[in-house]
């Protein structure tokens, strides 16, 4: 043979045994029937009621009888009824106990291990994380032990001479939300300690060393260095903890049950009552709508915020 049969044979195409696969960008049509069993769950089961949901706001109906189509009435009740308000307004403030006090006493232990060797470090995560894998009602219940007339807290007070103080947390009309809401600090600051210290061990020590050579103190080493290296980990926990707080429903029910009065009434307890208890379904699904769409507005903002300073 050849140099130049051999050469016009290489430059031939090549034939395949089996026929040409369509594919779109490198993905085979084929590849999509191993995500079609997930993709029909998902669909199933969160995308179904979603769609079931937004429909169901439409209508005036008590989930028996024939339901009547009243378009955005159930929207303007939302916007309109000052109960509902407040109720949502509850929520906003149930972000700062369950996201924004969990992350800044997250970073503020990081900022104290970077600086200071602390010994049985795994031990002391396990110990702090352990609010986040206990069951919402032992701590719902646990915690309302502590807020009781006779509680520790009270027995502590009393012992320290501030009898004055003392009160049944829980169902006082001033101090009810607020405790409430840190049971919700209590149980997510844990989530973000770990989240933030995974993501101070994979900063380069050459960074602080740096920083300590130009004289930088622990305040100014926090800032130079830690928490911008974060910036990733602490999105995630703002999503995290933010969705936690506005979907809050399970301390409520076990602690106070959105009492006393209506003080500790939060959005998701709201749905549940419009949906099971008063009836009104239209008017829940409204509002668990709008309560979705917050939800993503506030989580997307936080993405965005934070990915936009990369």
């Amino acid at each position: 043979m050849t140099l130049a049969s051999q050469s016009q044979n290489n430059n031939a195409p090549r034939q395949t045994s089996g026929s040409a696969e369509p594919a779109i960008g490198g993905f085979a049509w084929r590849h999509l029937l191993y995500l079609a069993p997930g993709l029909a769950v998902y669909a199933l089961f969160c995308l179904w009621p979603l769609v079931q949901t937004a429909y169901f706001s439409f209508l005036s109906w008590d989930g028996i009888t024939q339901a009547r189509w009243v378009g955005l009435r159930n929207y303007v009740s939302v916007f309109t009824n000052t109960q509902t308000l407040t109720v949502f307004g509850h929520g906003l403030i149930m972000i700062v106990f369950y996201a924004v006090l969990p992350v800044l006493i997250g970073l503020l232990i990081v900022a104290i291990m970077t600086r200071i060797r602390i010994r049985l470090l795994a031990m002391f995560r396990t110990v702090l994380f352990l609010p986040q894998i206990l069951a919402t009602v032992v701590v719902a219940v646990a915690w309302r032990w502590i807020y009781a007339y006779d509680g520790p807290i009270n027995a502590v007070l009393n012992l320290v001479g501030l009898e004055s103080l003392t009160r049944a947390w829980l169902g006082d009309f001033d101090t009810a939300l607020i405790s409430v809401g840190l049971i919700g600090t209590w149980i997510n600051f844990g989530l973000c300690m770990v989240l933030f210290i995974g993501g101070a061990q994979k900063i380069d020590t050459q960074l602080y060393e740096a920083a300590r050579l130009d004289g930088a103190n622990a305040v100014q080493e926090f800032f130079a260095v830690t928490l911008p290296a974060l910036r990733g980990e602490i999105s995630i926990a703002l999503v995290l903890t933010v969705t936690n707080a506005l979907r809050n429903f399970d301390i409520v029910w076990n602690t106070t049950s959105g009492g006393p009065g209506t003080s500790t009434l939060v959005p998701s307890y709201l749905i549940y009552e419009g949906a099971f208890v008063t009836r009104n379904v239209g008017f829940a699904a409204a509002a668990s709508v709008v309560l979705t769409i917050l939800i993503l507005v506030l989580t997307g903002a936080i993405t965005r915020l934070l990915r936009s300073r990369d």
